[in-house]
């Protein structure tokens, strides 16, 4: 059972963020029943992936003038900060902590923060860009 299920409520309306939002679902869903090995691979990809689509959502921000731009970008940090600490725990084969992180913190993560910083900046994108 996938921790989140992609569907278009999801979107937010603006296209590449859709995409790399279901590119992070796809990844975090592959994770709980992945063997070490995989769990390990996937988590860097994920990792990967969050730091490129932060940035890239970081660049639509910054052209689009987004006036909270600051608070956005500190969750953006934060939890790539977490992320790297999960992967240094992966680092020192503790998997039961990374998977524990996955299930109940990462995936509640997401959902909120599409529902809240991520709707209202596609929304910001898009009365901008038109």
């Amino acid at each position: 059972m996938p921790l989140i299920e992609w569907t278009q409520e999801l979107a937010v309306g603006v296209p590449s963020i859709d995409e790399a939002h279901h590119e992070f679902v796809d990844l975090l869903n592959a994770l709980p029943e992945a063997s070490e090995a995989d769990f390990s691979r996937l988590f860097v990809k994920l990792v990967a992936h969050s730091r490129e689509h932060f940035a890239e959502e970081e660049r639509m921000m910054e052209r689009t003038s987004f006036p909270v731009i600051a608070v956005h970008k500190a969750e953006h940090e934060r939890v790539l900060t977490e992320l790297e600490q999960i992967q240094q725990l992966l680092e020192e084969g503790d998997f039961a902590s990374a998977r524990a992180y996955v299930e109940d913190q990462l995936s509640a993560w997401f959902v909120l923060h599409r529902n809240t910083m991520d709707y209202v900046t596609a929304a910001h994108i898009q009365r901008t860009l038109g």
